[in-house]
């Protein structure tokens, strides 16, 4: 069901996130610990996105194989350095289309994206949701799936100016009413902030001075870890890490 992270902070290299502490990214992708509904390993693509420099548009690297195969990446990884990313590595819903496409983070306009989990019921259970998006998003979703559809849904919120986390409550909250017992974690950034939820899967955070780190996962044993409870929003920054509950803890009846 996918794994997932985010950082703002001092620019560090990318490698310090997903190849070098004992439990990195690359670890997640092939042996996960936190794993739930479904999904045993993420071997279906890795994406990363990060900001060269403040105000900069984010540069993307995805590839629609597993993390662990591609050791080009981890070489740019090495001499990478960047003070905001976000990645991820995949677990393919069955059914879903395993390419480079469907591979998180998402990205527009300066926002990076990723979702862990699936909506239940796809695609019967979102089609009144999909129908009232510009039908030129719908013909330019980048693949035919439950993230990019959730990424549509949460981008349109964004043009219309709602704020990054009124954008994913009100997502969750329109697509847990429309299909039930959807497992919805998402987490979106632009680089100097970053917001998530938390509904059906497991997000930790770790401060560590002027740097905030939120993880599916640990990346290591630093005490500074502490899990995030199910239902919540999260709102960070350098700054401030903000927990709030959502609407029916994001299971709307």
């Amino acid at each position: 069901m996918c794994r997932h992270l985010a950082y703002l902070g001092p620019p560090v290299r990318l490698s310090e996130l997903l190849f070098d502490p004992p439990h990195a990214l690359v670890r997640q992708s092939w042996a996960p610990r936190e794993m739930r509904g479904g999904g045993t390993v993420n071997a279906d693509g890795f994406g990363v996105g990060w900001y060269p420099a403040p105000g900069a548009p984010p540069a993307r690297f995805r590839r629609d194989r597993p993390l662990w195969s591609d050791s080009g990446f981890a070489q740019l990884a090495s001499v990478t350095m960047s003070g905001g990313v976000l990645a991820a590595v995949r677990s393919a819903t069955v059914g879903m289309p395993v390419v480079e496409s469907a591979v998180a983070p998402f990205t527009d306009a300066g926002w990076l994206f990723s979702h862990n989990g699936v909506i239940a019921g796809w695609p019967d259970s979102v089609t009144r949701l999909a129908g009232r998006l510009p039908v030129r998003d719908l013909l330019t979703m980048e693949a035919p799936t439950d993230s990019a559809l959730l990424w549509a849904l949460v981008r349109d919120r964004l043009r219309a100016n709602v704020s990054p986390a009124t954008a994913l409550v009100e997502t969750v909250t329109e697509v847990g009413r429309a299909a039930p017992g959807s497992r919805l974690n998402l987490l979106l950034t632009d680089g100097v902030t970053a917001a998530a939820t938390t509904v059906g899967h497991s997000l930790w955070a770790r401060r560590d001075g002027a740097a905030i780190l939120l993880s599916s996962e640990p990346l290591d044993g630093h005490p500074a870890w502490a899990p995030l409870p199910d239902g919540q929003l999260i709102v960070a920054s350098t700054a401030t890490l903000d927990v709030i509950a959502l609407p029916n803890g994001g299971r709307p009846e």
